[in-house]
């Protein structure tokens, strides 16, 4: 045993080791589950029926009624709780700790926002609700659209598409519209650099464009004049992130998009980094013609499975004519939905929809609710504290751990490193295994893929001095042991409810359906 700031804990295996063999397979307060399906029998069911006719009642469903059993466990009530509480326990969570990914905004989800969005009429509100009965949810999404264009310095917003990568078909959609529009539909190549978003060459291949990409410098930025040189009638657009995946900022961006319209092309920028800048810097200012806005990155909605997404998009001055329906429109009258297209109104080049509805009521809730208790200056320091946070990191570790673009000057809201100075035969997944066992999620490995073994951190803004205090030291605890070489490294996670995994193998050949295991006697037969 050894003692630290947090007192007694055991920095080793005690007696019998972490492997030590149990009865029923726990470890103290480590629960081991099985799979449901071998807790439950198929046969059985935790609800008793009694009475139950002998001939089924006739049905409605057309000759689509299951005709075989369902497959599925019966297990009682108590057996279900525990089995789902028992995994969730196995599950790290932004309650938990400190969530290091980089490039997703592993932020705080504050409460209020989640009291603001279970008020009756927010969270049992219906799309298909007449517009005189949810008058109070349409102001909700006008106010946070005018919130969004204020922020990012832009004229429209499309509310309806459901995530980052939604959003940037969104834009890429409206780009198409506009060069239709134009008679240039010859304009079929988006160029994409090197340091955007791993979804926007996808975006744009999907939307039928071809995509060519751009080159980085060697300070991690796009090489503008690599850019500039490629633009000519073919190219459609740039989808550029900003600030970029290495973390740092574009700052010539405003000089690439005065070089992208002069050859008669838009500009997208990919928004899911806005925590980095939002109150401080305007994308509008810098000739972004669209860009979307990931809530649940620089909103703090819940992220992930905590959805549903929401990626809103906003519009310059020249792409607005052709962003998607609906929107909310603020009249005399009160708010209404402009659901379809109309040539003798301003919406009349509309691309069309994306979605069926509206957008995210919980997720707009939400975002309006954290930028109201802000306020300018709050989102300001909120921008301010990202930066601050993972400058810390970066200054931090960059003794330890290679930093590739520690001389390209103050990174952004994160910090990345490599695997370069490790001992031979180590890279960054044992770093990422064994910060597992340190009580972390690992941070996002191998992305983006201009630095070899890239490790990328983002602390954001809502972690504590000694949250990253304790996460410096841990990694840097990591880092060394993978420099000395030892190999205890190779085999963790050690205290994890499982092992490393075949992670190629779990990729490729996935076992996604269960089935009832063969007897041994059987199978010998």
């Amino acid at each position: 045993m050894s003692i630290n700031q947090s007192g007694w804990r055991p920095t080793a295996p005690q007696a019998g080791g972490a492997d030590a063999p149990t009865f029923t397979g726990n470890k103290a307060l480590m629960l081991e589950e099985a799979l449901i399906f071998e807790i439950g029998d198929t046969a059985t069911t935790g609800v008793d029926f009694t009475g139950v006719a002998a001939a089924p009642a006739s049905d409605r469903l057309g000759g689509l009624a299951r005709s075989a059993p369902i497959g599925l466990p019966g297990l009682a009530e108590p057996e279900a709780v525990r089995h789902y509480t028992r995994l969730s326990r196995q599950n790290y969570a932004i309650d938990l700790g400190l969530f290091p990914l980089g490039s997703c905004t592993m932020k705080h989800n504050p409460r209020l926002n989640e009291k603001m969005a279970r008020l009756p009429g927010f969270s049992d509100v219906h799309p298909l609700a007449p517009v005189d009965t949810v008058q109070g949810a349409l102001e909700v999404i006008h106010q946070l659209a005018h919130w969004l264009v204020t922020l990012t310095g832009m004229t429209s917003v499309a509310m309806s598409p459901k995530a980052g990568a939604h959003g940037e078909l969104c834009g890429i959609l409206a780009i198409k519209a506009a060069l239709a529009k134009r008679g240039e539909g010859h304009r079929t190549v988006i160029l994409v650099p090197e340091s955007a978003h791993g979804t926007n060459p996808a975006t744009a291949a999907f939307a039928g464009f071809s995509v060519e990409d751009i080159p980085a410098t060697v300070d991690g930025r796009v090489d503008t004049a690599a850019l500039i040189a490629r633009l000519g009638p073919d190219v459609a657009g740039v989808m550029i992130t900003n600030p970029n995946t290495c973390g740092l900022f574009e700052r010539d961006l405003k000089t690439i998009s005065d070089a992208v319209h002069a050859a008669g092309g838009y500009v997208y920028c990919d928004g899911a980094n806005f925590n980095a800048i939002v109150g401080r810097v305007r994308p509008g200012d810098l000739g972004v013609d669209a860009m979307h806005i990931n809530l649940h990155k620089t909103f703090s909605t819940p992220h992930g499975g905590g959805g549903p997404g929401s990626g809103p998009v906003v519009f310059s001055e020249a792409l607005t004519p052709f962003a998607p329906l609906p929107f909310v429109e603020k009249t005399e009258a009160g708010f209404h939905l402009v659901e379809e297209e109309n040539a003798e109104d301003h919406h009349a080049d509309s691309f069309g929809r994306m979605v069926a509805f509206h957008g995210q009521m919980g997720m707009f809730t939400r975002a309006l609710t954290y930028i109201l208790s802000h306020g300018a200056d709050g989102l300001r320091q909120v921008a301010e504290d990202a930066v601050l946070n993972a400058n810390y990191v970066l200054r931090s570790l960059e003794d330890t751990l290679d930093a590739p673009f520690a001389t390209s000057g103050p990174c952004m809201h994160e910090a990345i490193f490599s695997d370069a100075g490790l001992a031979e035969g180590f890279s960054t997944i044992d770093i990422a295994k064994a910060l597992i066992d340190e009580g972390f999620h690992p941070m996002t490995m191998y992305f983006p893929l201009v630095v070899h073994g890239a490790m990328l951190v983002e602390p954001t803004e809502t972690e504590s001095k000694a949250a990253l205090d304790q996460f410096i030291g841990a990694l840097r605890s990591v880092a060394e042991r993978a420099k000395a070489g030892d190999q205890a490294l190779k085999t963790a996670p050690h205290f994890a409810p499982r092992a490393r995994l075949d992670e190629t193998r779990a990729a490729r050949k996935p076992i996604l359906v269960w089935k009832e295991p063969v007897p041994v006697a059987a199978a010998a037969e």
